[in-house]
């Protein structure tokens, strides 16, 4: 089989991506290639099945992938990329999934006959359960558009966007975002431990609560607001909780407040 993707990168991300692909049958190993420098992670692609080597000077001259996903640290983008040029010629299309680098960048590197995407995905991809956000230049075909959406679904849901502006955005909600509940279950594990819950339940009564109330929301056709009332007896302990989270907007404003950090800072890191 020819290879349809070529995988510039085989670290956390990268490899949580590909062996989604490859589980759900949406790619064949075959029809993938690896460039990785580290030997052990490179390894771990070729235990897939995977053509792998450490450079991109390796890919088989005859290869003309559909696409190169693009799965390094932002540091390095400039030097990886362009490696790649030889694919500049409007064939392939070239996928991100760097934080914080723009189209533009891509766009310098390659030319301006280069189809490009930019993925800002999640670490709960790794399991399946992410959240991709995608931005196209003019350059990508709608077939090309589908393709990546059908591959990327394979790590959690896709949506897309069709101003670059709002990546910022993305990256400070959903990005960031698994973060804030990480601390959420941390800071609710904490107060079971001082309201008198041994540490273990505490742990387990948290973790499970966020776990359960989340995928209720996911899988509910009810609105969230909808679902905290439907919790809330008038004057119950519920509604005694909420009045100290919800007052004066306590949890919304705090909530906004780190959004808005988060997405200056990823402003400032863009630059």
């Amino acid at each position: 089989m020819t290879i349809r993707l070529v995988l510039a990168g085989c670290g956390n991300m990268g490899y949580a991506m590909l062996s989604g692909w490859l589980k759900s049958g949406k790619l064949a190993p075959s029809a993938v290639f690896v460039v990785e420098p580290n030997a052990e992670l490179r390894h771990r692609a070729e235990a897939l099945g995977c053509g792998s080597a450490a450079d991109a000077g390796s890919i088989p001259a005859d290869a003309v992938p559909a696409l190169v996903v693009v799965a390094v640290k932002p540091q390095v983008i400039r030097d990886v990329t362009a490696a790649y040029k030889r694919f500049d010629d409007g064939r392939t299309t070239f996928v991100s999934i760097a934080a914080g680098t723009p189209v533009a960048t891509f766009e310098d590197i390659l030319g301006d006959r280069a189809p490009i995407m930019r993925c800002m995905p999640n670490t709960p991809a790794a399991i399946g359960k992410g959240m991709m956000v995608v931005f196209s230049n003019k350059l990508v075909s709608d077939d090309t558009k589908h393709f990546v959406a059908d591959l990327l679904s394979a790590s959690g849901e896709v949506t897309t966007i069709d101003d670059e502006g709002l990546m910022d955005a993305v990256t400070a909600v959903s990005g960031s975002g698994p973060a804030y509940i990480f601390h959420f279950i941390e800071a609710l594990t904490v107060a079971a431990e001082k309201a008198g819950l041994p540490s273990k339940t505490a742990k387990l009564l948290a973790m499970q609560t966020v776990y359960g109330a989340a995928s209720l929301a996911a899988e509910s056709h009810e609105e969230p607001g909808l679902l905290r009332q439907q919790v809330t007896s008038p004057n119950g302990t519920t509604a005694a909780a909420l009045a100290v989270l919800m007052g004066e907007d306590r949890l919304t404003d705090l909530l906004t407040e780190a959004v808005e950090a988060a997405r200056l800072r990823s402003i400032e890191l863009g630059k």
